[in-house]
């Protein structure tokens, strides 16, 4: 093919292999200018129903005009060949990105939100990608992102229950001449793709959510020994929380990562614009290092999924909670009266509650504190009221963005009252310091080490 003409394109050389064809670096020889060159692989082009879906879908593609997708310049078929001429761009891919850990988290963040944007555009022209991964987004020299490959493209009004649809994605799982390229497809599958459901917008937000994970983790949130494996894990299988993996991240973060990977379509975000607007809303506070209050609503929600993961310790006191009201209310209805040891039973609960309820603002405090003084840049914390006061060496970016994702969490546990604020200092003067020091509060003072010693 190198040094041949495809209808007015020059063929260059050979810019890359995948599973659903070769791409070609080319020219084309009207307008002058370069272009990546896709040809399809022969086992799409001899199905003729694939094949003319594929080329209704890509035309279609080609109607959807925006910053972070590359441009489909033309789609035909000639002496046999049907092929794709695109936008040639020019970069890394997010997984080379990743693989070579160029990417921190406002990088991230930053790609996330041009991607999502691009697809909110796609979804609004009806458009689905189906093929959201790491390799098909392109990061261009000045910056940025682009979405490659809408030849998986599906219309989004097409008729429901169409297997051609499917065939084209369960194909490329079952066939092992493409294994390589398999793998890294299955793994950003979402649930209803690894199925064979048919899909929606939706499904992109998933794969995107997968991308997100990966970006901001260095891991894949779903993977097995086998494609299969993979696809079941993807179906019925949690992830683990961003948040447990890389304790900096800030836990706003893993709520828009969590809701991009549930399980059923309609638990994800419904339109991806909303999504573009949480992700600006992380953004904020990671280059702010201000954490923003969680609504009581969506605490609750959250507080509510999160006691699947509490330790058995964790969750004896809601248990306890539950039977003592159980207790309480057969006691009073038993008989109409309470005997003697039912009232000391129900005293004894009514103090353990009370005694909880007043030392809750301690209690949290000292959660709090106990992660702030890993950090070798702590060296006072000091509560009160609700008000937390944290001296630091040096405060830098990454000490108010790891500091105010636990406070965050923190405000998270709580169902009633005012949140708790944070304050990082590390310009206090040494009389400052020994005030701070004199006063009610101190939960944590750095150890300074004797010069004398050693």
């Amino acid at each position: 093919m190198i040094g041949s003409m495809l209808k007015h394109y020059e063929v260059r050389d050979v810019l890359g292999k995948g599973g659903m064809g070769v791409v070609y670096r080319a020219r084309d020889t009207r307008l002058d200018r370069m272009v990546a060159l896709k040809l399809l692989s022969e086992r799409y082009v001899t199905n003729q129903d694939l094949k003319q879906r594929f080329l209704r879908e890509a035309r279609a593609a080609s109607a959807v005009n925006h910053p972070a997708i590359a441009q489909v310049y033309d789609v035909d078929e000639v002496d046999g060949k049907t092929f794709i001429a695109m936008e040639l761009v020019e970069g890394k891919t997010v997984r080379e990105l990743i693989e070579t850990r160029e990417l921190d988290l406002q990088g991230a963040l930053e790609i996330s939100i041009q991607v999502a944007d691009g697809l909110a555009k796609a979804h609004e022209s009806g458009i689905v990608h189906r093929d959201i991964k790491a390799e098909n987004l392109m990061i261009t020299r000045d910056g940025h992102a682009k979405i490659l490959d809408f030849g998986l493209a599906k219309l989004l009004d097409a008729p429901p229950g169409d297997a051609v649809a499917d065939l084209s994605e369960m194909e490329t799982v079952v066939n092992p001449t493409v294994l390589g390229a398999v793998m890294g497809t299955v793994s950003y599958m979402s649930p209803e793709q690894a199925r064979g459901r048919n899909v929606d917008h939706r499904s992109d937000v998933f794969s995107m959510g997968i991308v997100l994970y990966e970006m901001v983790t260095g891991e894949l949130p779903f993977h097995g020994d086998t494609p299969l494996d993979t696809m079941h894990a993807i179906a019925y299988e949690e992830t683990r929380p961003v948040t447990t993996i890389r304790m900096n991240l800030p836990p706003s973060l893993q709520r828009v990562v969590g809701r991009c990977l549930r399980k059923k379509p309609e638990d994800r975000y419904a339109d991806t614009r909303q999504l573009v607007q949480d992700l600006k809303v992380v953004q904020k506070e990671v280059e702010s290092g201000i954490s923003t209050n969680v609504p009581l609503a969506q605490r609750l929600q959250e507080q509510w999924s999160s006691i699947k993961e509490m330790t058995p310790g964790e969750k004896s006191w809601p248990v306890i909670a539950a039977v003592a009201v159980v207790v309480v209310i057969w006691l009073l209805f038993r008989g109409g009266s309470i005997s003697g040891p039912g009232l000391f039973l129900f005293a004894i609960l009514g103090l353990i509650v009370y005694r909880r309820v007043r030392n809750r603002s301690l209690r949290l405090g000292k959660q709090f504190t106990a992660r702030v003084k890993k950090l070798p840049e702590a060296k006072v914390v000091v509560l009160r009221g609700r008000e937390v006061t944290v001296l630091v060496d040096r405060a830098v970016a990454k000490t108010y963005v790891r500091i105010n994702a636990w406070m965050d969490r923190i405000n998270r546990k709580m169902f009633f009252g005012e949140p708790f604020t944070v304050s990082i200092r590390d310009d206090f003067s040494v009389e400052q310091e020994k005030e701070l020091l004199n006063g009610p509060g101190v939960l944590y003072v750095r150890e300074e080490k004797d010069p004398d010693e050693g």
